[in-house]
């Protein structure tokens, strides 16, 4: 898929190049589409400098709060859940301790760890499959809450932000986690209805009913602020959890007698080897999105949805960061790539900015999660996962949309 989707862009980009050159005669395009190919590939070596510093400094803190068992603890505090909403999966089962620990390692940001615990999770459910073909509810569920986005530190979003030269790379903390929450909410209500979930079981209704009195009140308090006082708030709160989330695995860890330098330099070797492997990655989708964007073809596109967005008399200034939106479901480097380009193009703080960077923050790689989760355990028939995944996707695309306009517009 992913290298349908990268050769798709240069033939696009040829064919767009082609078209401004026989037909409107603009023989320039062709060197601006190279031009584009050494800039993005320069784009992306800086970034690699932040990148790098970025990853080595964050994982050198969630290896803290791994061995000061803080994972293991928001694994023991969601088993209760999710033994409810597994009912097929027998308590005690090793299934239901992987999968607490996989959205708790994704809610800290620990994508390494997460997705390693989440096959192993998937393969601890198979045994259970009456079906090994096809996907069990259990699954299902598992897998469409993890593409629903439940990272609630997006710090390589603040990092892209930064790079950009962004004022506050934390701008957009509370709008991707409004967003966020709200892709979640569809993914878990999505799943229940078809699945006839007990929702209103007291277990389950004594970790949903506070969480959402909780949104509700804040969503409230937002409610009588003005955007700039939004803006302002989402900067502090932003920059005060990144930074409490920090001093606490140092506390903690201390506490729990964790060798916490000695800890951090493990995690940051493996940030370092992390962000090495990514430039490869970088440059291919940052190049191709240039070419793309410099023969036309991108503008083109774009020109067509704010045309059909216009005639219902809708603001169409989110409509430059719809490609992020577009692509995410597909591949997760073309739509950080499309993030960046969009930063470039239109500014790091500018309203479309602001949205691809939401959008980005608060939804998943659809496609590309299920095809290795189920691929893992050689499910062929998904059965309704893809309708729920790709509802809570869109959820979270309009949510980031809506959301924004609160805060930016």
């Amino acid at each position: 898929m992913l290298n349908g989707l990268w050769l798709s862009f240069f033939l696009v980009a040829a064919v767009a190049g082609f078209a401004r050159w026989l037909v409107g005669g603009d023989a320039t395009v062709f060197a601006a589409m190279v031009e584009a190919l050494f800039a993005m590939a320069k784009l992306s070596v800086e970034l690699m400098l932040l990148l790098f510093g970025t990853l080595t400094l964050w994982l050198g803190f969630l290896r803290i709060a791994e061995a000061a068992g803080l994972v293991a603890l928001l694994a023991r505090a969601l088993g209760p859940l999710f033994r409810r909403l597994m009912p097929e999966v027998p308590a005690g089962h090793p299934a239901l301790g992987l999968i607490t620990m996989n959205f708790a390692a994704n809610a800290l940001g620990l994508d390494n760890a997460a997705t390693p615990i989440g096959l192993k999770a998937m393969r601890e459910l198979q045994t259970l499959n009456p079906r090994p073909d096809t996907a069990s509810n259990a699954q299902i569920l598992f897998l469409v809450l993890n593409a629903s986005s439940l990272t609630l530190l997006p710090v390589t979003i603040f990092m892209y932000r930064a790079q950009q030269g962004a004022a506050d790379p934390t701008l957009v903390f509370l709008p991707i986690l409004l967003a966020t929450s709200a892709s979640t909410l569809v993914a878990l209500l999505s799943v229940a209805l078809v699945q006839r979930l007990k929702l209103w079981d007291p277990v389950v209704l004594a970790y949903l009913l506070p969480g959402a009195a909780l949104l509700a009140g804040f969503m409230a308090l937002l409610a009588t602020l003005s955007a700039q006082a939004l803006a302002q708030l989402s900067s502090l709160m932003g920059n005060l959890v990144l930074f409490g989330v920090v001093i606490a695995f140092l506390v903690v860890g201390a506490l729990k007698r964790v060798a916490v330098y000695d800890r951090f330099i493990e995690g940051a070797k493996e940030g370092f080897d992390v962000a090495k492997g990514l430039l490869p990655y970088l440059v291919a989708m940052l190049c191709a999105i240039g070419v793309l964007r410099a023969s036309g073809a991108l503008d083109l596109l774009l020109d067509g949805i704010r045309w059909c967005v216009g005639q219902t008399g809708w603001d169409t200034r989110f409509v430059d960061a719809l490609p992020t939106a577009l692509v995410k479901p597909f591949s997760g480097s073309a739509a950080r790539a499309l993030l960046i380009e969009t930063m470039k193009t239109h500014g790091v703080d500018s309203f479309p900015a602001l949205v691809a960077a939401t959008i980005q923050g608060s939804t998943e790689t659809t496609f590309y999660v299920l095809a290795v989760y189920f691929g893992a355990v050689g499910i062929q028939k998904a059965r309704y996962a893809v309708g729920c995944a790709l509802l809570a996707e869109l959820a979270g695309v309009v949510a980031a949309i809506a959301v924004c306009y609160w805060f930016f517009g």
